[in-house]
């Protein structure tokens, strides 16, 4: 208790921004607090990170967390997160978005974002649906879901964000739920320390209106069912493409090496600066 105390004083603007915007029962607390113990157990203090958001229900995130923070328009956090990069490299850039801001408006920032290799950690929440603006489809929404702009059913395929990730070039590709706290810490130290643009897919409930495609009645039963779904990166590769059909595979997907983006910038610079 003195310890949630301590972190509350410490990373949240508590006293000016508080009661949160968010529904009852919303994954993206859980992620918030998953976010701050892990920053509180790192190297960084609040003046090396800057914390940058899109638009959406993740969206509101850094308006409650004490580091520099941008709350930017919708679908290009990655463009302003790029610009702090190369500007100061010096400090710790992380974005947040939702799976609408990443990869349908934002779809073609996060595709270049991971092509250059900028080191950026991306936090990605995954709803499956446009949760803020009344519960539209997106581009994660499952086949055949009924949702606010699709009554007769989702026609359209879903992407697979971390899939997306790894053919566009990002250099750390990982996927947890917000069920899997432990994990999902773990995962978020690894994305802060990468060098390069690291991808973290995090699979959260939308209690509006997700747990009606799934005919989960509270926040519970969606935990339960991000539980009762999700299988390890390990056990993954024992199965079958129809075995894992429905599943959510969480763990490291990629971790690799290649040089990034602003490093290089910065040579440029060096050598220009000779001439």
């Amino acid at each position: 208790m003195r310890e949630a105390e301590h972190l509350v004083h410490k990373y949240l603007r508590s006293s000016k921004r508080f009661p949160h915007i968010w529904c009852s029962g919303c994954g993206i607390g859980i992620f918030m607090q998953a976010l701050v113990r892990v920053i509180d157990q790192s190297e960084y203090s609040k003046d090396d990170i800057v914390l940058i958001s899109g638009i959406g229900c993740s969206g509101r995130l850094p308006v409650y967390v004490d580091f520099n923070t941008l709350h930017t328009t919708h679908g290009r956090a990655l463009t302003f997160a790029t610009g702090i990069k190369l500007a100061n490299p010096r400090l710790k850039v992380i974005t947040v978005m939702g799976d609408g801001d990443a990869v349908a408006i934002g779809g073609n920032h996060f595709i270049h974002a991971a092509r250059r290799n900028v080191e950026i950690a991306s936090f990605i929440l995954n709803n499956n649906v446009y949760g803020m603006t009344g519960g539209q489809s997106s581009p994660t929404t499952p086949h055949g879901a009924i949702t606010a702009s699709a009554p007769y059913g989702n026609i359209e395929p879903d992407f697979d964000i971390c899939r997306l990730a790894e053919a566009a070039g990002a250099v750390l590709v990982a996927r947890s739920t917000v069920y899997h706290t432990r994990l999902l810490e773990r995962l978020i130290g690894m994305a802060l320390k990468k060098k390069g643009f690291s991808v973290l897919e995090v699979v959260s409930q939308c209690t509006t209106y997700t747990g009606r495609f799934l005919q989960l009645n509270s926040p519970v039963e969606m935990l339960k069912w991000q539980k009762d779904n999700a299988i390890t990166v390990e056990k993954a590769k024992q199965l079958s493409d129809t075995e894992l059909e429905g599943k959510i595979v969480i763990g490291v997907l990629v971790n690799r090496e290649r040089p990034n983006y602003h490093e290089q910038y910065q040579s440029l610079l060096g050598k220009k600066s000779k001439v």
